[in-house]
């Protein structure tokens, strides 16, 4: 069976990817299936009764070409100059019924040349908890990568104990990320970077094709739509837990559901990975880090952006030093909405501080703070507010 698979990233040089082949498990079951996502995607009903086989790696689709992606990353601030997906496979591309090209990616589905002596599996557990935060994140207009389906292995992974294994199938509009930028600039490899620059703009940011300046442009779209994405999460009392650079998309989705959550008690503190210790990652510093992201990506742009590198890093400082305004802008923009302002004032961002600090000292709940209020105001008003929740 195929699926109408294109391959634009498989068909980039072969330092891009590597050639892989997922495990075969021994006796796929499909736990759960998309209908909606299906039918954007325009994959017909007489695939999901095949879904078991053709997201498990059992039996690919006749189209697919599997191939796991190059990357680095600043893991916690360190350095990593060769990560890459040691246990995703892409299978390929397919336009959507908007005319969006979206990739379609096993998670979990067996070890890969960057597995790093890792088993490159997943257990049940993790990626149905991926499939609903990240469909949940849908629901509540923030970007993110999809979830296709779950289907599992009739297999053990061996981790504190032996637990169901499962692999799930990931859907994104692409899985480039900073991290994949910094691979090819550790190397040196300018003409690389350069390739995945073409290749991003012309995927992701098709207005900047002409643009005269595309690494400066790029990088400000970037930025720009990282912003929105960050406010997105903190309206909404997201907490990414891991944002590596390996873990921070130039599309502007949100990937990678770790140890994420949706904070009940308000505080910027909050951290929800047990290794984060000292709060690099806390629900407060989510907009700090993402600008720190942003620079990391900058520094691989630079022999594109002016080849005086004095100049090349004052053009990209420009872009990178207003960031934390245009989070400020959009988060604000989000909370007005959420406390049911329908015009902006002067006073705003005091009065929002001012119910956080308040959120904050009596350590109420972030959502349903923002629901009691709704509730407090006539039935009308009180659903216009709800639906910002």
């Amino acid at each position: 069976m195929q699926l109408g698979l294109i391959h634009s990233y498989a068909d980039l040089p072969p330092e891009f990817h590597t050639t892989e082949q997922p495990a075969v498990p021994s006796d796929p079951r499909l736990l759960i299936w998309n209908d909606v996502l299906a039918d954007e995607l325009r994959l017909g009903e007489a695939l999901r009764p095949h879904a078991h086989e053709l997201f498990s790696g059992q039996k690919l689709p006749e189209d697919a070409q599997p191939i796991a992606m190059a990357y680095a990353g600043h893991q916690y601030a360190h350095f990593v100059p060769s990560l890459g997906d040691g246990r995703a496979i892409l299978l390929g591309e397919r336009h959507d019924r908007g005319g969006v090209l979206r990739d379609i990616q096993l998670k979990g589905s067996g070890r890969t040349h960057w597995s790093r002596g890792g088993d490159g599996r997943a257990a049940v557990g993790p990626m149905l908890r991926e499939y609903l935060v990240s469909e949940a994140m849908h629901a509540l207009g923030i970007p993110t990568t999809r979830s296709l389906a779950v289907v599992s292995t009739g297999e053990k992974v061996l981790r504190e104990d032996a637990l169901p294994g499962a692999v799930l199938t990931r859907v994104a509009a692409s899985h480039v990320r900073v991290g994949t930028f910094q691979y090819f600039a550790a190397r040196g490899n300018t003409a690389a970077v350069q390739t995945l620059l073409r290749y991003c703009i012309g995927r992701h940011y098709p207005a900047l094709a002409s643009s005269p300046a595309p690494a400066l442009d790029f990088l400000g779209a970037v930025a720009q739509r990282q912003a929105q994405l960050i406010a997105g999460w903190m309206s909404v009392g997201f907490i990414h837990g891991v944002m590596n650079t390996d873990n921070m998309t130039v599309s502007g989705e949100t990937i990678d559901f770790g140890p994420c959550a949706f904070m009940d008690p308000y505080d910027p503190r909050a951290v929800f990975s047990s290794i984060d210790r000292h709060g690099r990652y806390s629900f407060g510093n989510q907009p700090a880090i993402a600008q720190w992201n942003l620079a990391r990506l900058a520094e691989t742009l630079l022999p594109l952006i002016d080849a005086d590198t004095e100049r090349a890093v004052e053009l990209a400082t420009a872009i990178i030093e207003p960031f934390i305004a245009q989070f400020d802008t959009a988060f604000l923009d989000r909370l007005r909405r959420k406390m049911g302002l329908t015009t902006a004032e002067d006073g705003d961002a005091e009065l929002a501080s001012t119910l956080l600090q308040l959120m904050r000292d009596a350590t109420a709940d972030f959502t349903l703070t923002f629901r009691a209020m709704a509730d407090a105001l006539s039935p009308a008003s009180g659903q216009a507010l709800r639906e910002q929740i």
